[in-house]
């Protein structure tokens, strides 16, 4: 070691050596060669100076917790066995010289003797996901403590997950990994790579996500959740980590880890408790700068909570409880991508799933496992079409079939002459509203006949933002907004008031959940007029109205009215 009395070259010193000059404590000649001495020896300055006796270990600890406005801690007054485990990674606390006290809220108390060092901030946010709360402690206590902290060993997996989840009941499905790529999985059994997507599926299962969105860009890795349909980011690692986290995630949806040129679909599945299972889709797709990857929750449960928790109103209700008990005809849900259209049909479907009856699925792929229910997954490459599969469906003695999606002319037409067969059939479509869904059949080359034989019931949705019971407040809006908005004139009595989102520590700004905003309606036999004739979705819109058909907006708008949603957020999800 240089002696620390030789003069040095000048260099730029770190703001701990400059509070040390400025108080007297250090001479700058020898600030200068400690600092000079650290960098050669990749050691910390704090710990080159403690070591070299220039300044006192406990004067070194007080003139930082001045500087930085950071408490003090003494180490010996602290039970150290007592202090909870499983909120930091042992190996990162050993390597940065910290030690995690406590976890308050979304902030972790974390001891250092120096925090002037930006990337340990950076790695304990990445590890887990909370701010940090740096306390002080003086060097050769802290040094004490972490080799008693050493000494009982290293921690595993399960001891890096923040927070109070088990994971003795919340494992990866094995049977999911591709064990014939041994190379590559070995590759990516990274524990901080494993421990943080572990980390990432349980929040966002505790939060109600129902996606998880992968980004990377060129200077930046970005992960968000959808919650209550709105996209929120809730991590920023490290941009290195992408390919890895990529390959783990891959790894156990049974996907080719080496193509990362093509998008590839997949599933994985976590078991929660020894009778809950959640399912995983994943979706990847090649970006400029690596691949993005897309997880949605599918949570079995949610077509099991029956049809008075979606939100329909009494003759909502009636109207689609009444459709689906017939023998036969065509059900069609619409409305666009994330708007509850799988839930709506396996509701239904959970309805109607009794021994007496045999029901058949064509889906791409299967969202929600429902024994008693045949469900297919399509697969163009092989083949299987959605065609294919009714097709097959037919030869299969089917009482009722669901179809994922009507994309084209073929489909609908083995769709069509299934329900006018004597099969009741439910499919979906993507248009705005029912009227409209009628002239898009007809503008993909089906026959207006067939369509008014057919189709029985046609429900459109979408899913709001439900107000938070605790926070939600009356509000003042302007008669002339809510006529603007749809309201009758008749319907503003007085009798009632809006109510509008707040934010309170039990909702997300306002809102907690969604609930369903719908349209169903029944093909009447003058609506079926209109059909043959090819009337258009104007006058279909007309009809419906004077059989007392809500539109989207004026279900929203009854929401309103009912203290469940706020204006603004059924302006957001509906035209008028």
């Amino acid at each position: 070691m240089p002696d620390i009395n030789t003069p040095q070259k000048a260099v730029a010193l770190p703001g701990i050596a400059r509070a040390l000059v400025a108080s007297g404590k250090l001479p700058v000649a020898k600030a200068e060669a400690l600092y000079a001495t650290s960098l050669k020896s990749k050691n910390s300055f704090i710990g080159e100076l403690v070591a070299s006796g220039a300044v006192s270990s406990s004067d070194v600890a007080s003139i930082i917790s001045t500087v930085y406005g950071a408490p003090m801690v003494d180490l010996d007054a602290i039970d150290l066995s007592k202090l909870a485990t499983g909120l930091l990674d042992t190996k990162l606390a050993l390597t940065n010289k910290i030690i995690p006290l406590a976890k308050r809220g979304n902030r972790l108390v974390v001891v250092t003797a120096d925090p002037t060092d930006h990337s340990v901030a950076e790695q304990i946010k990445f590890s887990t996901q909370l701010s940090v709360d740096w306390v002080i402690a003086e060097h050769a206590k802290l040094i004490k403590a972490l080799e008693s902290v050493a000494k009982k060993g290293g921690d595993n997996i399960q001891d890096m997950i923040t927070g109070d989840v088990n994971l003795n009941e919340f494992e990866i499905d094995d049977e999911s990994v591709n064990t014939d790529s041994n190379s590559d999985e070995t590759e990516v059994e990274d524990a901080p790579i494993v421990k943080f997507l572990q980390k990432m599926l349980i929040d966002a299962f505790n939060a109600r996500a129902s996606d998880l969105h992968f980004e990377p860009y060129e200077h930046q890795y970005r992960i968000r959740f959808r919650i209550d349909g709105e996209l929120r980011e809730i991590a920023s690692p490290p941009p290195a980590i992408k390919d890895k986290l990529a390959s783990r995630i891959k790894v156990i949806s049974r996907l080719d880890i080496s193509e990362k040129r093509v998008p590839q679909d997949g599933r994985m599945k976590l078991k929660i408790g020894a009778d809950r299972v959640i399912d995983f889709r994943v979706s990847t797709l090649p970006t400029l700068f690596g691949e993005k990857i897309v997880i949605r929750i599918l949570d079995p449960s949610s077509a099991k909570l029956g049809i008075d928790a979606l939100g329909y109103e009494p003759e909502e209700k009636a109207r689609l409880l009444s459709a689906i008990k017939r023998p036969y005809g065509m059900i069609l849900v619409t409305g666009p991508t994330g708007s509850g259209k799988t839930v709506s049909l396996y509701t239904c479907l959970n309805i109607l799933n009794t021994p007496a009856v045999n029901i058949a699925t064509a889906e791409d792929p299967s969202e929600i496992n429902l024994p008693g229910v045949n469900q297919v997954n399509v697969n163009e490459k092989a083949g299987l079409t959605f065609a294919t599969a009714l097709k097959s469906f037919l030869r299969q003695d089917p009482d009722i079939i669901m179809v994922g999606e009507i994309r084209d002319l073929e489909t609908a037409d083995i769709a069509i002459k299934a329900a006018q067969t004597g099969h009741l059939v439910l499919s979906t479509l993507h248009t705005n509203d029912a009227p409209t869904t009628l002239t898009r059949m007809r503008n993909m080359g089906i026959a207006p006949f067939n369509i008014a034989s057919s189709v029985i019931l046609i429900t459109a949705q979408r899913l709001a933002r439900k107000l938070c019971p605790i926070c939600k407040r009356p509000t003042e809006i302007p008669h002339e907004a809510l006529l603007e908005a749809g309201f009758k004139e008749e319907e503003l009595d007085g009798t009632w008031m809006p109510y509008e989102a707040v934010g309170c520590d039990a909702c997300n700004n306002g809102y907690k959940g969604r609930l369903g905003i719908y349209q169903v309606m029944p093909i009447s036999e003058e609506t079926q007029r209109i059909i043959l004739r090819d009337g258009s979705a104007l006058e279909i819109a007309e009809q419906a109205s004077i059989e007392n058909v809500r539109s989207l907006r004026a279900s929203g708008l009854h929401k309103v009215k009912k203290g469940l949603t706020s204006l603004e957020e059924v302006l957001a999800v509906t035209n008028e």
